[in-house]
């Protein structure tokens, strides 16, 4: 239990690129919240902070979780309505970063600001504590800084800087409600210049910089090594830089120099005199299409010569063995490679760690005392699957130690008594017996939450594991509750997987067991059914078909709870797992779509039998005109192949059920999951109602699909065999031949129709062709 109070309404001041992303995100966790902005000239006062709402409502990835998401955002200005800050419960400032204007700001606020509100800066380099100087102790006592990240949406890490005046209950009340209800990775950061990740992850970003201004490597060959080859996102340290901005880029580079002059690195923060022409040019990366890279008319992505200042085709890149490290699959033994290749790659690779990792444990205790934390933002804010201290675990602490000293990339004292103290290595342990170092302290206690423990550590613990398949584990998480985790190629849903639901069905029934969750911690929930089994085996597809869809309704009307609870991409069939669960639980980062079509196959594991259920259920009574709007909705849906971009806007499309849970910080999910198999099982569980009567349109309806379909194909929206397969579509969630007019169809026999339908699709040739076109080169084929 928890005694904080949920922020209910927030104001964001600023609505620039920040503000208006940080308005998006508290109002997609439903936030009631008030955007304003400095006041337009003339009449038309509020014309400056509709503008930058509209732009926010354009970028892509979108920042609202749904479109209707936005009407909880109330737009206005500093002139017309400051008094609504006396209604928030949580005032964030985000205007430009300039510390007397932030000053002025923080005066206002004070005079109006509720006595119990808690009030936040957004700012990314201005030091935290100058902004409230001259504020009375009562207001400074609730003010810290809230450091979101850039989008902030997608990115999990919020720094959270107190000052020595924050109170304790409103830092621990701020970590709450961030972890728990935004979703976020909290750090506690201490009030240096740029923090925590800004401080780090520009140092690295910078350090490849300069090799690449000095022609020691070229732009590619640092993407190259930097990107996902290290364990970090694809878009590495020039494709990331042009993502931000260039001008962004050398503004935080430049307060970093002026603000750190003791920083025994601090010429590293001096932006090259090429990258400031580049910005006086106008190439800011990706906001003006030309940065570090441009892309070219004939759709070739050529790089910057730093010399000529103009873009040339990518050199082959001079990086032997490049592609045997891509093709080890475990980063901790692709990095342990790396670090020891005898070429270009391992200069580079040792060069960069060294150097990130000495200046890194320099830091400490400046900026944190917890190595763990510096980790932790580099996990969060800037995609790193390992922060600086754990790759130094995985490389192995006494040979990186030796290897630094060498490199003339000195180590500070507090590392190097660390073997005195029998200290070789930052992190003992794991999960909930996690120990991390901590400087001054030694190895400290450093457990995720209790309801973050990963999956992995049940995995780990073998007198948990109750059965296991080659792509199934059956394991034991506490309280009466098991979970059944698949790791299938893609988490696809084949035979193994299918055999590995029903034997976890089995035991979970006859067993001292209150319910099951099926769940996995993939990247991706699961890419739906197994392609490759199903061209294998058209023979007696029949069979199979059959089974997928008995699995599914075993699990939908079992006698116990069986939560299902998805993360990531959910496709195909992993929707209609995800719906044959009666109690779904949903991270918001959930992209949830029936996208069958795209392979020229219908859903038939269940789905088109439950979406025509579902167009019935939500029209306001079972008449034509009034279903029919919700089942083109569905034909729309499935026949485009469209998937919702969040867990909200799949409940808006039907997939998730209206009542399913869905949490923000994905981390969360399994133990939320287990608290509903727990609450249901002792609310005296009971399966759905089988559905007998399912009301179908019949072929006026279908008449009107059809129409649909054509209008999309006279458009060249869609081709020939796509209009082909819209008819199947249409017949089967139409009732097919089995009613003349408005009717009621049971569950049985709608799945018969789906399932008739899926097998004459997939013996067409261009269906298979659609198959083997996905299979080979993972991407759709328009035939």
């Amino acid at each position: 239990m928890t005694g904080y109070r949920p922020f209910r309404r927030v104001a964001v001041l600023g609505a620039g690129v920040m503000g208006s992303q940080i308005a998006a995100l508290l109002a997609g966790a439903g936030l009631q919240v008030d955007l304003l902005d400095i006041a337009a000239e003339g009449e038309h006062k509020n014309a400056i902070v509709e503008a930058n709402f509209k732009r926010m409502l354009k970028l892509q990835p979108a920042p609202l979780y749904t479109p209707r998401v936005a009407r909880r955002i109330r737009l206005g200005n500093f002139d017309e309505h400051f008094d609504r800050l006396r209604e928030a419960d949580w005032i964030i400032e985000a205007v430009v970063e300039r510390l007397d204007i932030k000053q002025e700001l923080m005066a206002r606020i004070e005079k109006v600001a509720r006595r119990d509100a808690v009030i936040s800066t957004n700012t990314s380099g201005l030091p935290v504590h100058k902004i409230v100087e001259g504020r009375r102790l009562p207001f400074r006592r609730r003010f810290l800084g809230t450091h979101f990240f850039n989008p902030p949406r997608y990115l999990k890490l919020l720094e959270l800087i107190p000052t020595k005046d924050t109170r304790q209950d409103v830092l621990e009340r701020m970590m709450w409600f961030g972890r728990v209800l935004l979703g976020k990775g909290i750090v506690i950061a201490k009030d240096t210049p740029n923090f925590i990740a800004n401080r780090i992850g520009l140092y690295g970003m910078l350090q490849a910089l300069h090799l690449a201004v000095e022609g020691k490597y070229t732009i590619e060959e640092i993407d190259a090594l930097t990107g996902r080859l290290l364990g970090r996102p694809r878009s590495a340290t020039f494709r990331t830089a042009d993502l931000v901005g260039l001008d962004t880029l050398v503004h935080v580079a430049d307060n970093l120099y002026e603000n750190v002059p003791d920083d025994e690195k601090r010429e590293t923060f001096r932006i090259p005199d090429v990258v400031r022409k580049m910005v006086e040019k106008g190439l800011l990366g990706e906001k003006t299409k030309a940065g570090f890279y441009k892309k070219m008319p004939n759709g070739e992505i050529w790089s910057i010569n730093f010399e000529t200042l103009e873009y040339e085709p990518p050199k082959e890149k001079n990086l032997p063995g490049l592609e045997k490290y891509e093709e080890i699959k475990d980063l901790d033994e692709r990095l342990r490679a790396l670090y020891e290749d005898e070429g270009r790659i391992g200069e580079f690779v040792r060069s960069h760690f060294l150097s990130l990792m000495a200046y890194t444990a320099r830091r400490i205790p400046e900026i944190t005392e917890k190595p763990a934390d510096v980790d932790r933002a580099m996990m969060w804010g800037f995609g790193w699957t390992y922060g600086p201290f754990k790759t130094w675990d995985v490389l192995g602490f006494e040979r990186v130690l030796q290897d630094a000293e060498a490199a003339g990339e000195p180590m500070p004292d507090w590392v190097k008594e660390m073997p005195a103290k029998e200290a070789k290595s930052f992190y003992l342990g794991f999960g909930p017996e996690q120990k991390s170092y901590v400087y001054g302290e030694g190895y400290q206690d450093d457990p995720p939450p209790a309801d973050e423990i990963p999956l992995a550590y049940f995995l780990r613990q073998k007198d948990r594991v109750i059965w296991q398949n080659p792509d199934t584990t059956l394991v034991d998480i506490g309280d009466g509750v098991a979970l059944l985790e698949f790791h299938s190629r893609g988490n696809t849903l084949g035979r193994s997987v299918i055999e590995g639901i029903h034997k976890a069905l089995d035991i979970v029934g006859d067993g001292d067991f209150r319910g099951l969750v099926i769940a996995n911690d993939g990247r991706n929930f699961s890419n739906g059914a197994n392609l490759l089994e199903i061209i294998q085996s058209l023979d007696n597809l029949d069979e199979v078909v059959r089974e997928f869809q008995k699995t599914m309704q075993r699990i939908y009307y079992f006698h116990k709870p069986v939560v299902v609870a998805v993360h990531g991409r959910v496709l195909g069939g992993g929707v209609e797992l995800m719906m044959a669960s009666p109690n779904p639980v949903a991270a918001a980062e959930s992209y949830i779509g029936l996208v069958e079509m795209g392979v020229g196959l219908i859903p038939a594991g269940g789905g088109c039998m439950r979406m025509v259920a579902w167009a019935a259920e939500s029209a306001p009574n079972e008449h034509p005109s009034q279903v029919l709007p919700y089942l083109a909705k569905a034909f729309e849906q499935i026949g485009t192949a469209k998937v919702a971009l969040s867990a909200f806007e799949a409940k808006e499309f039907g997939y998730l059920y209206a009542h399913a849970p869905v949490v923000l910080n994905a981390e969360r999910r399994f133990h939320v999951a287990k608290q509903e198999v727990i609450r249901l099982y002792e609310e005296g569980y009971m399966p759905p109602p089988y559905k007998s009567a399912i009301y179908v349109l019949g072929p006026d309806a279908r008449a009107a699909l059809v129409s649909m379909a054509y209008n999309m194909k006279e458009g060249r929206f869609i081709t020939e065999y796509e209009y082909f397969l819209a008819t199947k579509l249409a017949y089967v969630l139409t009732g097919g031949d089995r009613v003349t007019g408005p009717s009621y169809l049971t569950e049985d026999d709608l799945l018969d129709l789906e399932r008739e339908v899926f097998l004459e699709l997939a013996q067409q040739p261009k269906t298979q062709e659609r198959m083997w076109h996905i299979l080979k080169h993972r991407k759709p084929l328009r035939n």
